[in-house]
């Protein structure tokens, strides 16, 4: 029943911090046990997971892109969002909200959305 939906630019221009929002239907953020995260796709590439804010707000990050990666959340919105620092064209690809929980087991993904780092 979860639904997911990203919002943001489709171009970014080098340098430049990426903001992307996910609005979340048919379920609440705050959902005990589950994890809301962004995953990105690169061009011939696969997933790779960029990080998750909690139920609680706890956040975690990919490693390689904790220095320049920010989620938070509104919760009156039902939204979380993703910021992307110092953006690019290696971050060229298509960015993805997803949902999970373990108990009860869950996972939603949104469509998707294509960001393209040009100048």
């Amino acid at each position: 029943q979860v639904q997911l939906r990203e919002s943001g630019p489709g171009l970014v221009k080098p340098s430049q911090t990426l903001s992307l929002t996910c609005t979340v239907s048919g379920g609440s953020i705050t959902t005990n046990s589950y994890y809301w995260a962004w995953i990105r796709q690169p061009p011939g590439k696969g997933l790779e997971w960029i990080g998750y804010i909690s139920d609680t707000g706890s956040t975690y990050y990919n490693p390689s892109l904790k220095s320049r990666t920010s989620i938070s959340r509104d919760t009156s919105k039902n939204q979380f969002t993703l910021q992307l620092k110092s953006m690019t064209p290696e971050d060229t690809g298509v960015y993805y909200c997803h949902a999970w929980s373990k108990s009860p087991p869950s996972r939603s993904w949104g469509q998707g959305t294509q960001v393209t780092v040009s100048s």
